[in-house]
């Protein structure tokens, strides 16, 4: 009987998140950026089960395979059920064996054959004299000869035949066309190549064959950059540059980012970030999204920190949010203005991407930042609209518990923000034109209010330094403190450091802010003065203690930052009774006294 493609079968595999489907017969935990847990097909009491990107092995019994072979071995099904299974639970249609579609696969084969060869004749084109002027172009991007070789960059040539000619005996020119090398003549034949005068980037698919080319032009002329056109084994929405590479550097624990442009990947390769990718031309698709998340679990999107740069991370956001998971999320960096990862790196070198790396900003964090831009605040029906639009964005997330608490954080950070500043002593009253952020300290702090605040800050710093474990449940809400810049500089180092640690503990911490010269920093977070810590924040307190103990500051904080903000408010509305000021006095006073399950600060409410 004919075989299934292994087209078909590679898609199924991608499409299949291997830890939810293992997921379901045995309990997970992280371990690092892999899984673990006790092996579902023999009985053990101490796990040795460990599932990966597209595998899954057991150092006990020995078992192992990809997603087919689980639903094979888990539910004692043969290759055509587990086939049908995972293809229903993809939105697949099991194509039907047959002789016409061995024969179709056959040819896709071929194509991959006839694209190496092709990527094998623009390698030497680029070293042969008339690929000089793009290999010292190259070269003068500050690419190395074995970053060109490693890549397979090459030279398209002058783009009149020499192609044909090179691969005759090899490939038709109607091969070629397939390949998305030709273009159609108006006669229709297959004489034009559509690379001519270029620098070539050969793209591959996640198993390393190449699949397509990218082109850059050589000297002036537009586009600067073309793609291959679609074809039976590109997609381009279904593809990522440098990808194989990427995969590779992901198992070893390189932070995976995705960029803009080829040279941007080629560039940070080279200087040691291998989890480099990009998409191909096009804004980031959904599928392109799933191939991220297949090699961490938080990638980070870089983008330009000009307005372009805020509409692409916008629309990111917006495609993310249908699938976020408590397990699967994103971290949006934004570079310094006229920058990009190529220049940045080349002029500043790798410490400088690392710093843009280290300021990444959860997705939670950066969605309330991206949507006020797109909206103006200035009135209230203005700010109702903001509001309504958070709540929507929220309301995108598949998963209802992480909807919940993104609509929380939202929320939040929403009535955190929207407040107006007073008015200069002897300013006549009037309307305000500026808004200030709520957790900021008061204008007129009452006697003591500052130093009791500071304290409980570096308590709360304290606790998330001895109980590392605990950031990933209280960063949010530590964030919206106002951090002096000591706290700020931990929490930044503690977060980078938690995202890529196999495991979250105090030494290793320690060890990590070392490293970062902030040995000061955190001997300050941990001492005793100007008060002894509380027992919560010692070494001998348990993880519970510890949450239990920093949310019980944590309120104190908060009430303290709003009862000194309400009263503000209160002489501010007396001196200026308008609509603005009545309302802000509201809204203070039912974040104190109104809080409801879903609004900002209810989580106080068993603390008091």
């Amino acid at each position: 009987m004919a075989r299934l493609p292994d087209s078909f079968l590679e898609e199924i595999r991608a499409r299949t998140p291997l830890a939810a489907l293992v997921g379901r017969r045995t309990k997970l935990s992280r371990s690092g950026r892999n899984w673990k847990g006790c092996c579902p097909f023999h009985g053990e009491k101490t796990p040795s089960f460990y599932v990966y990107e597209d595998g899954y092995h057991c150092f006990g019994c020995g078992a192992h395979g990809d997603a087919i072979g689980f639903v094979m071995h888990s539910q004692n099904a043969n290759f055509m059920e587990a086939v049908e299974l995972l293809a229903g639970q993809a939105g697949m249609d099991v194509p039907k064996p047959s002789p016409e579609a061995a024969e179709a696969e056959q040819k896709r084969l071929s194509l991959h054959d006839i694209l190496e060869r092709v990527a094998r004749v623009y390698q030497e084109n680029l070293r042969a004299p008339q690929g000089a002027a793009a290999l010292a172009y190259l070269r003068g991007r500050g690419l190395t000869d074995e970053t060109i070789r490693r890549f397979g960059l090459g030279f398209s040539g002058d783009g009149r035949g020499a192609l044909i000619q090179r691969l005759a005996g090899a490939a038709t020119p109607a091969q070629l066309h397939e390949c998305g090398l030709l273009r159609e003549a108006e006669d229709g034949s297959h004489g034009r190549e559509l690379f001519y005068n270029r620098v070539m980037f050969p793209i591959r698919d996640r198993r390393g064959r190449v699949i397509s080319f990218g082109g850059r032009i050589m000297g002036e002329g537009q586009p600067k950059y073309v793609n291959g056109p679609e074809t039976v084994v590109f997609s381009k929405r279904r593809a990522l540059y440098a990808l194989d590479f990427a995969r590779e550097a992901a198992r070893g624990g390189a932070p995976v980012v995705a960029v803009e442009g080829y040279m941007d990947v080629i560039a940070l390769h080279q200087a040691g970030f291998g989890g480099a990718v990009a998409p191909l031309g096009t804004a980031l698709t959904e599928d392109q999204l799933g191939l991220l998340w297949q090699l961490s679990p938080a990638p980070t999107l870089c983008f330009d920190g000009d307005a372009a740069g805020g509409r692409a991370a916008a629309r990111a956001a917006d495609i993310a949010l249908p699938a976020l998971t408590p397990e699967r999320t994103l971290r949006i960096a934004t570079l310094p203005a006229g920058e990009d990862p190529d220049t940045l790196v080349r002029t500043h070198g790798a410490a400088a991407f690392t710093a843009v790396l280290d300021a990444a900003r959860p997705l939670s964090e950066a969605l309330f930042g991206l949507l006020r831009e797109a909206t103006a605040t200035a009135t209230p029906e203005q700010r109702a609209a903001f509001r309504a639009r958070l709540e929507a964005a929220a309301a995108r997330i598949g998963d209802r518990g992480l909807a919940s608490e993104y609509r929380r954080t939202l929320l939040d950070k929403f009535f955190t923000n929207m407040r107006a500043p007073r008015p200069a002593r002897g300013a006549a009253p009037g309307p305000r034109a500026a808004f200030r952020p709520l957790s900021s300290p008061p204008a007129r702090p009452r006697p003591g209010e500052v130093s009791a605040d500071a304290e409980r800050i570096r308590q709360l710093t304290a606790i998330l330094l001895r109980q590392p474990a605990l950031l990933p449940r209280l960063e949010e809400a530590f964030a919206q403190l106002p951090l002096p810049a000591a706290s700020r500089r931990l929490f930044d180092a503690a977060q980078a450091w938690a995202d890529g640690a196999e495991s979250l503990d105090f030494k290793a911490l320690i060890n990590h802010l070392s490293h970062l010269r902030l040995t000061d920093d955190a001997a300050w977070a941990l001492g005793d003065t100007p008060l002894p810590l509380p027992v919560c924040a010692s070494p001998a307190a348990t993880v519970v203690e510890a949450e239990a103990g920093w949310w019980r500051i944590y309120g104190l904080m908060r009430r303290g930052l709003l009862e000194a903000e309400l009263a503000e408010a209160r002489r501010d509305c007396a001196a200026s009774f308008t609509a603005e000021a009545v309302q802000r006095v509201t809204a203070l006073a039912g974040a104190l006294l109104g809080r409801s399950g879903d609004e900002p600060g209810s989580e106080l409410g068993s603390e008091d």
